[in-house]
């Protein structure tokens, strides 16, 4: 059976949670090797150019549940302004109110950047609860974090269960 990808689903105008790999090696605040960035940005324009709002999530490092400043998405969220010629705002938490809103204001076309989740240990336990406050963000669930979409965790996993799922390019790109 052939799997489900972005190209199979309706995007215009819709809130596309989706799941990056952004776990990037770092030198303090700066990125050392933008490989992983670079490889979801066609995934992300593909969204744009069909009218979504995209909402990105992903981790870095392993913070071990807790906030830890120098593992912050801020130098992520500029470096892929950078590649995709439009500003990606980067939010300080993954999940709450705020984000609620922020997401709520969100125009077509806007890309926004979720806070670490792995500053909260409920994504690597898959929390139910967790995962459906992520799901709460979006309307489709796009997977294109090819190094991390093996794990059950609530932002990979969980998440899925609650939205229609499909790969990202990414992820396309790897079954064949």
């Amino acid at each position: 059976m052939p799997q489900q990808t972005i190209r199979n689903i309706a995007l215009e105008g819709r809130r596309v949670l989706m799941r990056v790999d952004f776990n990037v090696p770092l030198d303090g605040t700066r990125i050392t090797d933008d490989t992983r960035i670079r490889a979801s940005v066609p995934t992300i324009q593909y969204a744009l150019q069909h009218n979504a709002r995209v909402i990105l999530m992903s981790h870095l490092g392993r913070p071990d549940g807790r906030i830890v400043e120098s593992l912050r998405l801020e130098p992520v969220a500029a470096r892929l302004s950078d590649f995709l010629g439009r500003p990606v705002q980067a939010l300080r938490e993954c999940v709450g109110a705020e984000v609620q809103t922020a997401v709520q204001q969100m125009r077509p076309g806007q890309v926004m950047l979720l806070e670490n989740l792995r500053f909260h240990p409920e994504e690597e336990a898959n929390d139910p609860a967790f995962a459906k406050q992520l799901a709460a963000l979006g309307e489709v669930y796009v997977n294109d974090a090819f190094g991390a979409a093996h794990r059950a965790h609530a932002s990979t996993e969980g998440v899925a269960l609650h939205l229609p799922a499909v790969a990202g390019l990414l992820l396309e790109k790897e079954f064949h």
